[in-house]
């Protein structure tokens, strides 16, 4: 076991303090029949998710509003209140916390970046290829003075079993039970048993591209955009004041994006997509639904892929020149172990693929992940904007391998220090 995992195995006193309860509508665990729909994935490495892969639900999910822009805020707890305090987030429902949580379970890194966005990304024990997320991460905290993570060795999470997430013993488990209950190893009685003996869910999965959960769950799941749902999990921790000054960071870089952005029939077609395998790359539409593209969709670039290509598809070469994109955004590619330089080196080397136009103009970009948390969102969006709209955002510097580049300070779209500080706990503006 990791240090990590023996860690988290907290004394009695603490669990008998720190006790949940969910109000759950509707029965959340009636029904028995799961729907597997996901692939290990970790991004640029392992493969995708096909679009429909998912039957379609007995009802719609709700949408919420808007394109990726900061909700209003909720009346949320503070530090300061004292007693139980609830928080709402489809599809648990209400989940009501006497304490706040002090050992997190994660499944993906969406929700494990909002820990780490609220000062607690080191109370996480577990997660999904925690060793690849911690290496890549780490390729953006270098810019922000005085924040550390360290997420390596953690319990790997895709599919958790029911006995190590007992000797977790975790406070909370930011994770969605409606994709958990999917898996094929985890039944309803499961899912419940661990809510009510060692700590609640709390998370949402299937806003990544909007995709149908279970039937059990779709008459109570809602689809949030990544601001929304991180309020929520910030609410989770009493942190909203947190949440409060990111959002305002974000909010500065979409209007400066969105009033800055060229007319649309100026914009590049750009995609992204999986280069590990160079011959059969996995693709990923820029302008679909859902936060695994909240980092490309506000910039607003021009899909190159067509209708009978799904996000997520696996592709030979021939389909790559076909929909022949003026950009590609390799997925992963910022990771310390992907040979960015061999890659693009395979594709201009390569007798069809040296033809694609973002090949031959050299626009082959680095990108993170898409399972992002607010802290990611913010640096992608800026290098997303530098790497299409170059003019209008200045350049994205020539990168081959290690850490986000440093951009001159009058070139940023977001505050370094001030985002730092709010991680680390410092909201008082000087």
């Amino acid at each position: 076991m990791s240090d990590h995992e023996t860690e988290t195995n907290d004394e009695p006193s603490r669990r008998d303090y720190l006790k949940y309860s969910a109000v759950l509508g509707g029965g959340l665990l009636a029904g028995c029949t799961g729907r597997g729909d996901q692939t290990t994935s970790t991004d640029g490495v392992d493969g995708g998710e096909t679009d429909s892969a998912s039957p379609t639900p007995t009802a719609t999910p709700t949408p919420t509003p808007g394109d990726g822009e900061t909700p209003a805020a909720t009346d949320s707890p503070t530090p300061t209140d004292g007693g139980p305090y609830t928080v709402e987030m489809a599809p648990m429902g209400e989940v009501t916390f006497e304490g706040v949580p002090e050992t997190i379970f994660t499944r993906l890194t969406h929700l494990a970046g909002m820990a780490f966005a609220v000062g607690r990304g080191n109370d996480v024990n577990a997660m999904h290829a925690p060793d690849y997320y911690d290496a890549l991460w780490n390729q953006f905290t270098p810019r922000l003075p005085g924040v550390e993570l360290d997420w390596s060795g953690l319990y790997s999470s895709w599919e958790p079993t029911k006995e190590r997430l007992y000797e977790l013993d975790s406070d909370v488990h930011l994770a969605d039970p409606a994709s958990v209950r999917s898996l094929g190893s985890w039944n309803a009685a499961d899912v419940e048993e661990v809510r009510e003996n060692i700590g609640p869910w709390f998370g949402n999965h299937y806003s990544n591209r909007h995709l149908s959960p279970p039937d059990e769950y779709a008459d109570r799941y809602r689809y949030y955009d990544l601001w929304e749902m991180f309020e929520r999990v910030a609410q989770v921790f009493r942190a909203g004041d947190r949440y409060e000054a990111l959002a305002e960071e974000h909010a500065a870089v979409r209007e400066t994006i969105e009033s800055n952005l060229p007319p649309t029939a100026e914009r590049p077609t750009a995609l992204m997509a999986g280069l590990t395998d160079v011959e059969n790359p996995w693709v990923y539409k820029t302008d679909v639904p859902g936060f695994l593209a909240a980092h490309v969709r506000p910039l607003g670039a021009r899909g190159a892929l067509g209708e009978d290509v799904s996000s997520g598809s696996q592709i030979d070469m021939e389909g790559l020149l076909e929909a022949d994109p003026d950009v590609i955004f390799a997925l992963g590619g910022m990771h310390p172990d992907t040979d960015m330089a061999g890659i693009r080196q395979r594709l201009e080397d390569h007798s069809v693929g040296s033809k694609i136009s973002a090949v031959e103009n050299e626009r082959v970009y680095v990108q993170g992940a898409r399972y992002q948390g607010p802290i990611l969102n913010l640096f992608q969006l800026e290098m997303t904007a530098k790497q299409l709209y170059p003019e209008e955002f200045g350049e994205w510097p020539s990168y081959v391998d290690g850490s986000y580049p440093e951009i001159p300070e009058a070139e940023r779209l977001f505050d370094r220090q001030r985002v730092a500080d709010v991680i680390n706990g410092r909201l008082q503006d000087d």
